[in-house]
């Protein structure tokens, strides 16, 4: 769902980015609070309002993701697909860079050569564009620093989106409002057909989010995180093949080296996954069988 995306927002035309993204916020708040009352989960909303600290991450999320969702439809609109899916290609590169540098994480080799090669990228595309590749840069760390905030907060998927949509309704409706007065509103003015589909950005928003919570807890974290390059690849073909983006040699050589980047990293989490798989079996035989083997004395330290 979130790879074929980039065939819904054109649908809204003659409404601009703005108003688009103004409707994406009012709607999915809407559409969450509405699931959100079916199951009768509104425990969390009390303690959230009861921690200051966690509510201002909350708002500094949702200030993020405003600006990660105005950019991507800006960029799908505008023709840029392509260069809106780099920026979920790079996404885990520079989730990983910010790991270093504001967490103090230690790189093992192979993730550094990914790093690098995905500088590399950078340094490739933003020759063949003849500007820096900002799309997708802002899109790569406006989700990584979503992704850093989301982690501290620690809420469920439709428990969160709930309370960032809740922090972006009043600015969202006070923009559509202004729009309205100035006469540049297309939701009432373009039929209902253009209204209704406005109105699903709440729905194309919500459902991807709540089935990827669903999945979390059913399928192996190396396998989702496996199933996540989806979205950028679909939206890759759907630019180049659907959408008839340029691609030129220098942006398939940065896109190329990208892709060796991610290659490097999925190879290099899988090996570290599978080894510390094998020795959390061999700590649970040693325990077993009433000793530990040399080595395995200290807790095992699971690699993200």
């Amino acid at each position: 769902m979130w790879g074929l995306v980039p065939l819904f927002w054109p649908l809204l035309k003659p409404a601009g980015a703005g108003e688009i993204l103004a409707h994406r916020m009012a709607w999915s708040l809407v559409f969450v609070a509405a699931a959100l009352l079916s199951v009768r989960r509104w425990a969390w909303a009390g303690e959230l309002l009861r921690q200051p600290r966690k509510l201002g991450l909350v708002t500094v999320a949702a200030a993020v993701i405003t600006v990660n969702w105005g950019v991507y439809i800006w960029a799908v609109n505008s023709g840029h697909v392509v260069e809106a899916s780099l920026g979920y290609f790079i996404n885990p590169l520079v989730t990983i860079a910010m790991g270093v540098l504001l967490l103090g994480e230690r790189l093992r080799p192979v993730q550094w050569a990914a790093v690098g090669t995905g500088f590399a990228a950078v340094v490739v595309l933003t020759v063949g564009y003849g500007r820096p590749p900002w799309v997708s840069l802002s899109l790569a760390f406006s989700f990584a620093v979503y992704g850093l905030v989301k982690k501290k907060v620690n809420l469920g998927g439709v428990e969160s989106l709930a309370a960032e949509t809740a922090v972006q309704f009043l600015p969202a409706a006070g923009f559509l409002l202004w729009l309205s007065a100035r006469g540049d509103l297309t939701f009432a003015t373009e039929g209902a057909g253009h209204a209704a589909l406005l109105a699903a950005t709440g729905l194309v928003t919500a459902v991807p989010l709540v089935c990827f919570g669903a999945a979390a807890i059913r399928v192996p974290l190396s396998t989702l995180g496996l199933l996540q390059y989806l979205a950028p690849v679909f939206q890759f073909l759907l630019g180049v093949l659907w959408f008839d983006e340029a691609m030129p040699p220098e942006r398939w050589a940065g896109f190329a080296l990208v892709w060796v980047a991610l290659t490097l990293l999925t190879w290099d989490a899988l090996r570290t996954a599978r080894r510390n798989a094998q020795a959390l079996r061999a700590a649970g035989d040693g325990r077993s069988g009433g000793g530990v083997p040399r080595g395995l004395d200290r807790p095992v330290r699971v690699e993200p």
